[in-house]
């Protein structure tokens, strides 16, 4: 009979010898990874997970048999928006190790192709170590995209629905995760209270410090989220519509499917050793060494 791994794509709703299936059928696991914290009057805690979540489903049931969707890693690196009430912050050494612990696990089961999708702008220095140990580290390879990079992949894409300025008016809470999450659970959304916000020093016009959730300036000063914005809304959230969020939402379905596609197949590269005399001691850090 056919396994069930063939046609689930929640990772958590197969048992053990499903698991085996899934592993011998190669499937991609894709780790969404989030945060809870602020995201103004109008957004609730959870946008950092809802919006990564929702793209990971999204794909997993486009490709059931090609992909298993993990549980959301929810606690995330949030130190710096420690003065709104609400925000939940992870020591940037203790995220570290449990997304580690994660990719390992599912190393260590045999799965070879692993996707962190971020959905916590902070999170991203964090986790592009953790991908790298685990390239490091285990036989398996992982990589890191944040959910909103997919919308870079065609070029046309984001002039064809952005209306807010750049940079600054898809930041945080902005015209873009704001119609992410109107489509995605809109009943959540206080639509009376949406008010655009925002960033102090992009209002300096420096061409060094800025940011927008695409893209910053070459030398951004990343400090307190209160010393920059009143509310913690940091966008133009009053452009933000049901409609732009499921296009965007569809578009970061797609993107991610076709990665998986190039991704899963993808032969991995082969490392060579090019010391003169092979090395008299274990590679250090509790790194992997070279497959003689």
């Amino acid at each position: 009979m056919p396994s069930r791994a063939e046609t689930e794509y929640r990772y958590e709703k197969l048992t053990w010898p499903e698991i085996n299936d899934a592993v011998d059928l190669g499937k991609v696991c894709i780790i969404p990874v989030g945060a809870v914290e602020q995201h103004g009057p109008h957004l609730p805690l959870d946008v950092d997970l809802v919006c990564p979540g929702g793209v990971a489903q999204g794909a997993g049931q486009e490709m059931t048999d090609k992909i298993l969707v993990l549980p959301t890693i929810p606690y995330g690196y949030t130190g710096h928006v420690m003065d709104f009430p609400g925000t939940i912050n992870t020591h940037y050494e203790t995220f570290i190790r449990q997304v580690l612990d994660v990719t390992k696990s599912l190393a260590y089961h045999g799965f070879k192709k692993i996707i962190l999708l971020n959905g916590h702008g902070s999170n991203m220095p964090n986790l592009d170590l953790a991908a790298r140990r685990t390239n490091l580290e285990t036989d398996a390879e992982c990589v890191l995209a944040a959910w909103w990079q997919l919308l870079t992949v065609d070029p046309e894409f984001i002039p064809s629905w952005r209306e807010s300025k750049f940079p600054g008016g898809c930041a945080h809470a902005g015209e873009l995760e704001t119609s992410m999450y109107l489509y995605l659970d809109g009943d959540n959304v206080r639509k009376d209270l949406i008010k655009s916000g925002v960033i102090s020093f992009n209002e300096e016009e420096s061409p060094f410090n800025w940011v927008d959730v695409f893209s910053a300036g070459p030398a951004t000063l990343v400090s307190w989220t209160s010393s920059y914005s009143d509310t913690g809304v940091l966008g133009e959230a009053e452009l933000a519509t049901a409609e732009k969020g499921e296009r965007v939402y569809r578009e970061a379905v797609k993107q991610l499917c076709a990665f998986v596609n190039y991704f899963g197949p993808r032969p991995k590269d082969q490392r060579g050793r090019h010391q003169r005399h092979a090395p008299s001691m274990p590679i250090p850090w509790g790194q992997r060494p070279i497959e003689d």
